[in-house]
């Protein structure tokens, strides 16, 4: 009996080979390597037990997925339970490549698994000569199955990534940062390029931005007037600004300018001004992506803080899994090995220096403020990564904390222990996070009857097509109706040749009267009364109709007989 199966995992499907040789393989002699590479060798000393074919490329991603997340699949189940002898005197052992999912199969079938050693070598074999192997299965055949699942695995991956919520606050703090240097340079070129013609409005408006507004408003600045002293106002939000740049312009020093000059002058400061409001748009932008993603972190340290905290970390996982005294020093590590080198002082922060609890710290406390501060930042990002329903509850306690340790530092006031503070945080945690999921409920109820509705007048409507194409239909019954009564009509002629003449008069009769009968709404209720009575009437003519030649013979006998008994 067989000792040790191996399963191997293919794009095509799972295949189990019986090991015969299971002693010299383990000694990994360099004759058995060789006979590794040697499909005949190889042969001799493992054979195909079983193979289990993927029914679809989905069903292999499912595998692929079950398998790299160490979870027994269905499929993998059924083919181990019908192929594996799991019963007799000698249990066999199962030969696995990766450890996760044997220990997940042991934990199934209760059989002994065993990983690396005499495994890897057979399944290096195995993935060698796999298509050889296995009947009906080429190499090209082999090569396809696997880029194509190579490519949904990695495809999947994308798409269902952990951290795709981080990936955009990545690249808007990223941008942010990008567009402050770039807007910074257009800003100096503009103030630059119009300097050599206004120079006097540098020391007058010092801000980037406001100083390429006024460039684009002001353009030539002898044209400049008492007229247009309002619009200067509405820009730089200062009468005083306004009317010293006024005063300026007419007696500035600076050099004179072509209309096309300025017309191009005027385009630039129009992009930088474009770009400025960009960035305001933006900020609002990750403002509100760390709101959702980070809210405690954000609500603490702030937005701009906590997303360069995330993009150094490369996400937020990563930065929950730090410990307080790496994120204490994220952003210094240039610093840090400096000072190991030179055995020096350490950074006392990185990154987090930029937030206001710092900077409010006396010079002696800046250190003990920043270890404290990257304590909280910790409990925060690992709140924010591993939380449900995302709150800003435990941010704003956190900040209080320290809002207590900086005035502990300064006045002495002892701050509130850290056990009552978090147990009032998960109250109103459990409160806020109870009224969010009720509020989604709403919004789920209210989809689902937006989406009834839909249904019910799409139903309407199939209706209403139905309703049409049954009166389409109608005059074809009526022409079968009518072509009924001809037929009983013959049938009725055979019987009686008297009685036809009749009917024939009566609906010659009635389709007279019909057709005088006027079209006028008030009547149509009238009008079958007046059509029974007027069948009644022609019944009662049609019948002595049938006696007319009767009594004229009649008469002409009793007028004989006159005559004879006269004569």
């Amino acid at each position: 009996m067989v000792l040790l199966h191996v399963l191997f995992e293919h794009a095509a499907g799972y295949a189990l080979f019986a090991v015969k040789e299971v002693e010299e393989i383990g000694m990994l002699l360099p004759q058995v390597e060789e006979s590794v590479l040697n499909i005949g060798k190889f042969n001799s000393m493992v054979s195909l037990a079983a193979f289990f074919p993927f029914k679809s490329a989905q069903a292999a991603l499912e595998n692929m997925n079950a398998i790299s997340e160490g979870v027994v699949h269905a499929d993998l189940k059924l083919f181990l339970e019908t192929n594996l002898p799991l019963s007799g005197k000698k249990k066999a052992t199962l030969g696995v490549s990766d450890a996760k999912i044997g220990a997940a199969l042991q934990e199934e079938f209760t059989i002994s698994i065993q990983t690396g050693g005499v495994v890897a070598e057979i399944s290096r074999g195995v993935r060698l000569h796999f298509h050889s192997l296995v009947k009906g299965l080429t190499g090209q055949a082999a090569s396809k199955a696997q880029l194509g699942l190579g490519h949904s695995y990695s495809r999947a991956k994308v798409k269902f990534n952990v951290n795709r919520a981080d990936n955009m606050i990545i690249q808007s703090i990223a941008l942010l940062d990008q567009l402050d240097k770039d807007i910074n340079t257009f800003s100096m070129r503009v103030r630059e390029w119009y300097g050599y013609h206004f120079p006097e409005l540098i020391k007058i408006v010092s801000e980037n931005s406001l100083y390429c507004r006024l460039a684009q408003l002001i353009g030539n600045r002898k044209e400049l007037s008492e007229e247009s002293l309002e619009s200067l106002e509405e820009v730089v939000m200062d009468s005083a600004k306004a009317q010293a740049i006024l005063d300026a312009s007419r007696s500035s020093m600076g050099m004179d300018i072509s209309p096309i000059d300025l017309i191009n002058i005027e385009r630039f400061s129009n992009r930088v001004v474009s770009l400025a409001a960009y960035r305001l748009e933006l900020q609002e932008y990750l403002r509100s992506k760390m709101g959702q993603v980070a809210p405690n972190l954000a609500a603490l340290i702030g937005e701009v803080v906590g997303a360069r905290l995330i993009s150094h970390a490369g996400s937020l996982t990563n930065l929950a899994k730090y410990p307080a005294s790496t994120v204490q020093i994220l952003g210094a590590e240039k610093a840090l090995f400096r000072a190991l080198k030179t055995r020096g002082n350490t950074p006392k922060y990185g990154l987090i220096f930029h937030s206001t609890f710092i900077g409010r710290a006396a010079a002696k406390n800046k250190g003990r403020i920043s270890r404290y501060l990257a304590n909280k930042c910790t409990i925060a990002s690992r709140i924010d990564c591993f939380s449900e329903v995302p709150t800003s509850v435990f941010g704003d306690k956190l900040r209080e904390q320290v809002e207590e340790r900086l005035s502990f530092y300064e006045t002495g006031e002892v701050p509130r222990k850290n056990v009552d503070v978090m147990k009032d945080a998960v109250k109103e945690a459990t409160d806020v996070a109870a009224e969010i999921k009720r509020k989604l409920e709403k919004k789920e109820k209210k989809r689902k009857k937006r989406e009834k509705k839909l249904q019910e007048e799409n139903g309407d409507a199939n209706g209403e097509a139905e309703v049409d194409e049954e009166a389409d239909e109608t005059p074809v019954a009526k022409k079968k109706k009518k072509k009924q009564p001809a037929e009983e009509m013959e049938v009725q002629a055979e019987n009686g040749a008297e009685e036809t003449p009749a009917k024939k008069k009566k609906k010659r009769k009635s389709e007279a009267e019909e057709v005088e009968v006027p079209a006028e709404e008030a009547e149509d209720t009238e009008t079958p009364v007046k059509k029974k009575k007027k069948q009644k009437t022609e019944t009662v003519d049609t019948e002595p109709a049938e006696d007319v030649p009767e009594i004229p013979v009649s008469e002409k006998k009793k007028k004989k007989k006159k005559k004879e008994n006269g004569d």
